[in-house]
């Protein structure tokens, strides 16, 4: 007889899984330890690591009370309700079977309950760490709420924490109740037979009481509502804030719904000791139908019948609160009103008073200039300039003068070998910063540089002196480079493509480039194995580990963007869109400004904040969701561009919001007060500050609660009369150097207009109200001026105006002209001037060729006054013409000679002082000289395309030059 022996276990292979486990557990491990030891050598790095240990302390400390917090109550209540089970419990079949199944894992479901429960507790109590520290350091803001009588910071500080705290706690409760329940039920403790439900002594104790913690928790939680109110929208007018309902029905309720809930959780521990349900039950029922009658019948019928026929009066008060609240949480309770007569006529001489913000005009559209400083300034193709270029002033012997400029930074596409080592240890940087007068253009319709070349040269360098020009840290850095190298080593990194002999300099390669090697302290060191080895994990890179180009001398230059360095040294802040470059004190230095902001200011109205900011030059949001209703342009922080330090400035100090996060991060911010004059003269008051309040004051420029009601004065941001009509975006604001009506020296300043909030058939695009900012630091930086308009006088809004350009017969004869032939006629941006006791509108026209290699040159100028209009070569002369001859002040191009000269009314006569007889009949107009001069501009419009596909600019200025004289030729014989 045989039998057959089983198998003996595979004990290698279950240690092999064991093993395998064990193994990827540990390469799961040292992969997140990579990345929390890179943020470690980051941070530290930077300065900035106790900004990193406080939120690892904060956040683990949270997780870690989280967790407990719930773990505990829910691991208690199940143990209590398992040891308190009826011994000789008799049970169903079914029950019976259940806990067939759950007996085995009982052990395990006691601690591994809770335990989900509890990771699912600390994540969420970790991600409050912001509300917790902000509650531990708050600081008051001294202005006191008009209803409750408390400290407005008590809503921003302690509402939000002490209403997480409840609802945290109800959580907890209720899965306590939960868990004692579903064991009850299946020991025993609980049995349900048809109708009847029985529950045992200790099974009732426990839910009674944990039932009579969840309702108090709700009569707290209901109590804290009616402060609510103060910051949550009403339910009649307002649209924040506690109008007349809320005051007299919704808090009044609240309270009284509070008290009823405490009752019933009082009904709920009497049941624990006399075992009857019927009283929490009828209390449970009494709260709901309180509830629906108290929190919400008896409000509605309030506002429906009290408030609604009467709301103008009833509100009134309230309405008071929402706009001195909202305005001061915006900060634009001080601004200044000027009533702006503004005159519709252009008179001689008119801008005499207006000389200096008539030469500071801006002509250069740094909208539309990155072509020509890419294709004038560029050089090589692993250089680029960003889209829209920025606007800056400099003091240029003496005299404060607008600039668009930009830096010349590291294209990472442009390179033609795509390898690592060209990628990350050779094109490493940027260099230089090129600028140009904003208000000049040259006399073929190109920008008039005032710093330019490599290696840069102009007037900033000669007026400021020699400056660090390499751009390592800018907004198209590279994900990371690897820089530096021992003393004496032969240069890796590309530093500029150089002019001079090869070989004439021991940095300048073969290829007749000069090379560089870094010598800042710019990023984490990987003086060893094991740092490279993080850094290859972190990057998924093999050659930062195995490349012999890496030396103990290696930094890696990694989070360039000046945004996200900030952002990261400053987690609390919300940062402005547009960091812009600046030369100070011999370094280029990117100048980013830091707003603190809440959502919990009581009575002010909210926005989203990415919406507000929407206009041309910044996409709106599919669904914003950062709404706001506190701001201030609390902090400036500035990253040097060659080793990537950041320095935070905390620029107001009467801040709450910023004195508490003070608190919470000392030591990381510095006094205003250490700012260079350098700095301070580059410091600007930041755009998307001032899209926020224009967007306020498009209706809180009303502080009289009965015309706020009526909405009658409603203002709205135009559209940008440029846009695409299809898809119009506001009108972004623009900084200009101007002297704006009620102030007493021209000043940097960031301006935007307003015209009537309508819509459809009634919507009308005229002038009601201007609004300027001083960008200057100084004791007027941030004073906001309101121009409020005449409403008997019609001022033209943009679009208006935009409308009345495009279709003025004679602007619209020179502009198919300027498209002749294979170019486009492209309109600049359309600024606004109160000057002249008026509104001068100013917009730059660019001509730009369909070529490959072509970009936007400056051609001509368009001018409005009221109702008249001038379309000239130069802004001068243009202002000239509108003013009747004499502006009485000279613009920044005066000394332009145009090389494309056309008449802004050819049938006006050149000398006004021989006027023509209009009874003297017109002379015959000459075919065969009419025929030539076509034929003239036809030859030197296919020379001019030509040029300009060899890349011959210079051929392309005489050819246009031809092309403008024999159209000018042409004109004259067509209207003779």
């Amino acid at each position: 007889m045989t039998s057959t022996a089983t198998p003996p276990q595979n004990r290698s292979r279950s240690t092999l899984a064991i093993s395998a486990g064990i193994l990827a557990a540990l390469v799961i491990l040292f992969f997140v330890f990579a990345n929390f030891y890179t943020d470690i050598l980051w941070y530290d790095q930077l300065g900035f690591l106790n900004v990193l240990t406080t939120r690892w302390i904060a956040t683990g400390g949270m997780f870690l009370v989280g967790f407990l917090a719930m773990f505990l109550p829910v691991w208690l209540s199940l143990q209590l309700a398992y040891r308190t089970r009826p011994m000789y419990a008799k049970l169903s079949s079914q029950l019976d079977r259940y806990q067939e199944v759950v007996e085995p894992l009982r052990r395990v479901a006691m601690l591994g309950i809770p335990g989900v429960l509890g990771l699912f507790g600390g994540v969420a109590a970790a991600s409050s760490w912001p509300v917790v520290l902000q509650w531990w350091n708050r600081t008051p803001f001294g202005i006191v709420d008009p209803e409750f009588g408390f400290d407005v910071g008590f809503f921003v500080w302690e509402l939000p924490f002490w209403r997480g705290i409840i609802a945290f706690a109800s959580a907890v409760v209720l899965l306590s109740l939960l868990a004692a329940a579903a064991t009850g039920y299946l020991y025993g403790a609980i049995r349900v037979s048809g109708r009847e439900v029985r529950i045992s002594r200790t099974a009732r104790i426990q839910l009674a009481v944990t039932g009579g913690i969840y309702v108090a928790l709700q009569g707290v939680s209901i109590w804290f509502d009616q402060y609510a109110a103060a910051v949550e929208p009403s339910v009649g007018f307002l649209a924040a804030g506690a109008g007349f309902t809320e005051v007299n029905a919704t808090i009044p309720g609240r309270a009284i719904l509070a008290g009823i809930a405490i009752v019933v959780a009082i009904l709920f521990f009497i049941t624990a000791v006399i075992g009857r349900w019927r009283l929490p039950v009828i209390g449970t029922a009494l709260l709901v139908i309180s509830g629906l009658i108290i929190g919400s019948g008896y409000p509605a019928l309030v506002q429906q019948f009290q408030v609604v026929p009467s709301e103008r009066e009833l509100e009134a008060q309230f309405i008071q609160r929402n706009i001195d609240f909202t305005r001061d949480a915006y900060g634009v309770a001080d601004i200044v009103e000027v009533p702006y007569n503004a005159r519709t006529e252009a008179e001689a001489g008119a801008l005499r008073e207006d000389a200096e913000t008539t030469a500071n005009i801006r002509i250069i559209d740094p909208a539309l200039v990155s072509p020509a400083f890419a294709q004038l300034e560029q050089f090589r193709q692993y250089y680029q300039f960003p889209r829209f270029l920025d606007v800056g002033r400099y003091e240029i012997d003496g005299q404060t003068q607008d600039t668009v400029l930009a830096v010349r930074e590291l294209n990472p596409d442009g390179q033609s070998a795509q390898n690592w080592v060209n990628q990350r240890i050779v094109f490493t940087h940027g260099y230089g910063v090129v600028a140009a007068f904003g208000n000049q253009r040259a006399d073929d319709g190109q920008p008039v540089f005032l710093e330019q070349g490599i290696p840069v040269d102009g007037l900033l360098t000669e007026q400021l002196g020699e400056y660090e020009p390499r751009i390592y840290f800018g907004e198209f850095s590279p994900t990371y480079s690897i820089v530096g190298a021992p003393e004496g080593a032969e240069p890796q990194e590309l530093d500029f493509p150089a002019e001079g002999e090869v070989g004439s300099d021991e940095n300048i390669d073969a290829s007749g480039n000069a090379r560089y090697t870094f010598t800042g302290d710019g990023g984490p060191a990987l003086d060893n194995v094991f740092k490279r080895l993080i850094y290859a994990i972190t990057f998924q890179s093999t050659e930062i580990l195995l490349s012999n180009q890496v030396n103990e001398e290696s930094q890696i230059l990694y989070d360039r963007d000046p945004l996200t360095r900030v952002q990261r040294a400053a987690p609390y802040l919300t940062l402005d869109n547009d960091p812009y470059p600046a030369i100070i004190d011999g370094r280029i230095k990117w100048i980013v400004d830091g707003y603190t902001t809440t959502a919990n200011y009581p009575y002010s109205t909210s926005v989203a904040l990415s919406a507000a900011i929407a206009d041309s030059f910044t996409p709106a949001p599919q669904f914003p969701i950062d709404n706001i209703n506190y701001i201030r342009n609390s902090v400036k922080a500035t990253v040097d561009a060659y080793d990537g330090s950041v320095t935070l400035y905390a620029w107001d100090t009467e801040d709450p919001v910023l004195q508490t996060w003070q608190s919470i991060f000392p030591n990381t911010l510095r006094s205003a007060d250490e700012m260079s004059e350098a700095l301070l003269s580059q410091v600007r008051y930041p755009s998307d500050l001032f899209k926020v309040q224009r967007s306020i004051l498009g209706r809180y420029h009303v502080t009289e609660p009965g015309s706020f009601f009526a909405t009658d004065d409603e203002w709205r941001t135009p559209n940008d009369p440029v846009s695409n009509p299809n898809a119009p975006t506001l009108q972004p604001p623009y900084y200009l150097t101007m002297q704006v009506p009620g102030s007493d020296e021209p000043s940097f300043t960031l301006y935007s207009t307003f015209i009537p909030a309508a819509t459809g058939e009634n919507q009308r695009n005229v002038l009601f109200g201007y609004l300027a900012a001083n960008a200057d630091a100084g004791d007027d930086y941030g004073k906001l001026t309101l121009l409020r308009l005449p409403r008997q006088t019609t001022i033209p809004g943009p679009g208006q105006v935009q409308a009345q350009f495009d279709s003025d017969a004679n602007v619209g004869q020179q502009l198919n002209l300027l498209r002749q032939g294979q170019t486009e006629v492209i309109s600049g941006n359309l600024l606004t001037l109160p000057v002249g006791g008026g509104l001068l509108y100013v917009q730059p026209v660019y001509v730009q060729s369909t070529g490959d290699t072509s970009f936007p040159l400056l051609r001509r100028v368009l001018v409005s006054f009221g109702e008249e209009i001038a379309f000239e070569d130069t802004l001068d002369q243009a202002l000239d013409v509108l003013f009747g001859g004499d502006s009485g002040a000279a613009a920044g191009d005066g000394d332009v000679e145009p090389v494309d000269p056309l008449p802004t009314d050819p049938a006006e006569p050149t000398d006004p002082a021989e006027p023509t007889d209009p009874s003297t009949p017109a002379p015959p107009i000459d075919p065969n000289a009419l025929q030539q001069a076509l034929v003239d501009a036809r030859d030197a419009l296919l020379e001019r395309e030509a040029a300009y596909r060899a890349n011959d600019l210079v051929a392309a200025a005489q050819a246009d030059a031809r092309l403008q004289e024999a159209l000018e030729r042409a004109i004259a014989l067509s209207n003779d």
